[in-house]
């Protein structure tokens, strides 16, 4: 009976090391592979809000990381991806939160530039993350409705700025039937990041490299 007790914990012994091996060499094997894949998918995510002919530098290995609660939604810090043209800066792509969704916190990346006369442009917004009701605040999800689209282009600026609100507070931007909470909290977090970068875009492109080759972050590349 000892024996046969024995001999059967050798067998399980032997069952967990070689069970465990061959998790360690799929995940050694395809920890590259979905890196790579990760890595596809933020920059896919960076020129769909940049345009890709605006930098010359490899955007999702360039980024700040720098933290405003009160810009930024969170005391975490946020990553803000900087594009050069020729070393020259061109356009950011910030992480931000919105803390006030119906729902709870919604995670975004806004992308932002400058025209000639030094106003700041919108350059394209999309959601990351968020726990929307379905069918109504969720309508803030590109999967979902083309709303966020409707960010694209808008200048803001000090005259603009009191109309970067939602129709129902006086703004320019629509709200859902039966949802006003997540639209008003995503337009909101937009004009946040617009004033962060109006105000500290110095700071951003003078902070040191927070990304590498190895380094995926828009959650995970969403």
């Amino acid at each position: 009976m000892k024996q046969s007790v024995i001999k059967n914990g050798l067998i399980l012994s032997a069952f967990a090391m070689v069970t465990s091996g061959l998790i360690g060499f799929t995940y050694f094997g395809t920890q590259d592979q979905i890196a790579h894949q990760q890595q596809q998918k933020l920059q896919a995510i960076l020129n769909a809000i940049i345009e890709p002919s605006s930098y010359t530098n490899a955007i999702a290995n360039n980024c700040a990381l720098l933290s405003s609660a009160e810009y930024l939604g969170t005391k975490e810090p946020q990553h803000i991806y900087r594009a050069l043209n020729n070393d020259q800066p061109t356009a950011v792509a910030i992480e931000t939160t919105a803390p006030d969704g119906y729902s709870g916190k919604i995670q975004l990346v806004v992308g932002l530039t400058q025209d000639a006369d030094g106003n700041v442009v919108i350059s394209g917004v999309r959601v990351l993350d968020h726990k929307e009701t379905p069918g109504l605040g969720d309508k803030i999800d590109l999967r979902v409705n083309d709303w966020v689209l409707s960010f694209a282009g808008k200048i803001f600026n000090t005259d603009s700025a009191p109309r970067f609100a939602v129709k129902k507070d006086g703004g320019n931007f629509d709200q859902f039937t039966g949802a006003t909470i997540s639209p008003r909290a995503v337009v909101n977090a937009v004009k946040r990041s617009a004033l962060y970068y109006q105000e500290h875009k110095d700071d951003i492109f003078a902070a040191p490299n927070a990304c590498s080759l190895s380094t995926t972050t828009l959650s995970e590349a969403n």
